[in-house]
């Protein structure tokens, strides 16, 4: 079943079969969405806002958010933004994205405003019927044209499968953001993608708790489900104290998360033994999922975890775990599961097994570009590939496995060293919750080798004899010279934890 647009992919549910359900909310059934895109699209329109027009959504999590991503992306350009960004943040997205205007809830007090304000960006308030299904919603459009008068660039109707549909930025953590457009077909090919590595049927549920102004929330929770005509349980937003209770009322065949979610769950799920719904699997992405915990999420929920590899320029899904009776392999992203994947040496040559290279990709959900950044664009394509950036190797089975972000290998003095590989083993600790290593300023190596560590709970353990323990299973340049235990690592906005710029966030040095 291959899409070309999201109001094609729309088509996959049956008129009656829910769509989005949320907490205490009456669920919207797939008519009920088709015919709020079609709501939608005509509010749009005679806003004069059309095909491609940016759309900038700030939206708290939701179902709301969820229908206004697919009913608005499905005729203009979608663009969610963080809704805990600061005016400064705002600022500078609205005026990069060229946001045609900014949809906001009625009663919000979002900085958002302020700033679409100065910037002279039209606000469309989105209001909840009282009682209405949930993600119901109508835009207050017709009091705030967006162009006046209509010009000769204005397309209304359906988008079109080489339209963009969304437009996100890269995270930014060593640059200025670049912005990744999106088309139509970028999206549904990859909802497609993850739809059949998760065979997915109507009759499956996801609980969703990610983020929906981050890629992995929008396509494997939402697009991905819509494909399959299956439903999707809207949570406010990740809150490890609700889950359970959410899962109680939502009964999901499955959810997906990153390992930061993972671990936080696992951390009560002692608790709630009772509240457990027999989940057919567990998908891990967004960052590398720890064996360890991928070993105590099988154990807890007696499901197979499938970790998935993604990112924003490929629509989300590159490479993922294979479902039972296929091999799951602690530690691997798995086999290619939609693009065409390879290892490349810097000269643009494929390598064999077992030899560490530059992970590309190609595909139909893949960017053709970023936008206005020709200097990226050079560095990131090359041959009709798209190289990731990541580090990594493939096994004799196809397997990929991630060896760190080539940004992120700490060069100690001309020793190179996977800060991955030094977490692995200070997770082993049976004191240690969570671990991140991460490089260091040294005035004389250039970089040195830090961890912030999370202890489990009850559990103590001194920095000399954490250094003792990895120092005995790896070589001593790769043991950790300085050791911070937190109370809580940071993390950025879609709760990856982010090791660039982490030294400096801490205020350490060698």
């Amino acid at each position: 079943m291959v899409h070309s647009t999201l109001g094609e992919l729309l088509d996959a549910g049956d008129d009656q079969a829910v769509a989005l359900a949320a907490p205490d909310r009456p669920a919207l059934s797939y008519g009920g969405l088709r015919a709020l895109v079609a709501g939608t699209r005509s509010a749009l329109n005679r806003a004069g806002i059309g095909r491609e027009d940016r759309i900038a959504i700030v939206l708290p999590n939701g179902p709301e958010m969820a229908a206004a991503f697919v009913a608005i992306g499905a005729s203009a350009t979608t663009a969610p933004l963080n809704p805990g960004y600061r005016a400064e943040e705002f600022e500078f997205y609205l005026n990069d994205l060229g946001a045609r205007a900014l949809v906001v809830m009625e009663d919000s007090d979002s900085p958002a405003l302020a700033v679409a304000g100065r910037l002279g960006i039209p606000v469309i308030p989105l209001a909840v019927p009282a009682d209405a299904p949930a993600g119901t919603f109508t835009l207050q459009a017709a009091a705030n044209p967006a162009r006046q008068p209509l010009g000769e660039d204005f397309r209304d109707g359906p988008a079109e499968a080489d339209d963009v549909a969304l437009v996100l930025h890269t995270s930014g953590t060593t640059s200025r953001p670049k912005i990744v457009p999106l088309s139509q077909r970028n999206l549904c090919a990859s909802a497609g993608h993850i739809r059949d590595t998760l065979a997915l049927i109507p009759a499956d549920r996801c609980l969703n708790i990610m983020p929906l102004f981050h890629i992995h929330g929008l396509m494997a929770a939402v697009l991905a489900s819509l494909s399959a005509g299956a439903s999707v349980f809207c949570t406010p937003g990740f809150n490890a104290l609700r889950v359970f209770a959410w899962m109680t009322e939502a009964g999901p065949t499955w959810y997906t998360a990153v390992p930061t979610m993972h671990q936080a769950i696992l951390a009560r799920a002692a608790r709630h033994r009772d509240q457990m719904p027999p989940l057919r699997f567990i998908r891990s992405s967004s960052s590398s999922l720890p064996p360890q915990v991928m070993r105590d999420l099988e154990a807890t929920f007696q499901a197979p975890v499938i970790e998935s590899y993604g990112m924003t320029e490929a629509a989300h899904q590159m490479a993922s775990n294979p479902l039972p009776p296929g091999a799951r392999k602690p530690g691997s992203v798995g086999l290619s599961a939609g693009p065409e994947m390879a290892i490349l040496d810097p000269a643009g040559n494929r390598l064999g097994a077992d030899e560490v290279g530059e992970i590309a990709i190609r595909g139909p959900n893949v960017t053709a570009g970023y936008q206005n950044n020709p200097q990226a664009n050079a560095e990131a394509f090359s041959n009709g590939w798209f190289r990731t950036g990541d580090q990594g190797k493939t096994d004799s089975d196809g397997y990929f496995y991630i060896t760190g972000r080539l940004k992120e290998i700490i060069n100690r003095g001309g020793e190179k060293i996977s800060p991955r590989e030094v977490d692995e083993v200070l997770l082993d600790h049976p004191a240690v919750a969570q671990a991140l290593t991460f490089a260091m300023p040294h005035p004389k190596l250039g970089e040195e080798v830090a961890a912030a560590i999370v202890l489990r709970e009850g559990e103590t353990v001194d920095e000399r004899t954490l250094r003792a323990f990895v120092g005995e299973r790896l070589a001593d340049f790769k043991v950790p010279r300085k050791i911070l235990f937190l109370e809580e690592i940071p993390k950025g906005a879609t709760g990856k934890l982010q090791r660039i710029g982490l030294a400096e966030k801490l205020g350490v040095s060698g």
